[in-house]
């Protein structure tokens, strides 16, 4: 792995009782991170389309007796595709999950659909380019100044900028402005 999910996680300002989604979770390396932050009075809804990496993400976090952690099966590129309600999660996260999309504004516009007005913040880390052949095709990567565009135009500002989130990502966090 080339980012630290759990000092970047310490870094998005999460409080307890806060409602985060890790959208595209994975393994859910972020999801285990932000439950303990977030504690018993807060959730953290790990949405995915595979359903085998849900089900270790389930069974990961009962063993760390951590009960704040849902899993959906989920299609981040459609609206309405997280199941999540309007404007009810705090924070988005979503790591190395840009270079994948087909749709990358409907994902985005599912981002400010769930998020709450003026408070709900998205924190996107994502690949600066294609390392040895272990990160996403060099044509494939969304470079920094292509998400900031693609977040600006669809209702969001720039809060702020996440410097040293790996060694070949960049990390930016934006506010839900409409």
């Amino acid at each position: 792995m080339f980012t630290n999910p759990q000092k970047n996680v310490e870094r998005f300002e999460l409080l307890p009782g806060y409602q985060v989604a890790d959208l595209g979770s994975g393994a859910g390396f972020y999801v285990l991170s932000a439950a303990r932050l977030v504690g018993d009075s807060g959730r953290v809804y790990a949405v995915d389309i595979q359903k085998e990496l849900l089900s270790k993400i389930k069974t990961d976090a009962m063993s760390k007796h951590l009960t704040n952690v849902e899993v959906i099966w989920g299609d981040v590129e459609k609206t309405g595709g997280t199941r999540l309600a309007d404007s009810s999660i705090d924070t988005v996260i979503a790591s190395n999950i840009l270079f994948q999309l087909e749709d990358k504004d409907s994902f985005i516009k599912e981002v400010n659909r769930i998020l709450k007005p003026q408070k709900g913040k998205a924190y996107i880390i994502d690949w600066i380019d294609s390392f040895g052949g272990l990160g996403p095709e060099s044509s494939a990567v969304v470079s920094l100044s292509s998400a900031k565009e693609m977040f600006l135009k669809n209702g969001f500002e720039v809060y702020k900028e996440l410097k040293d989130v790996g060694d070949h990502h960049y990390g930016i966090g934006f506010k839900k402005v409409k």
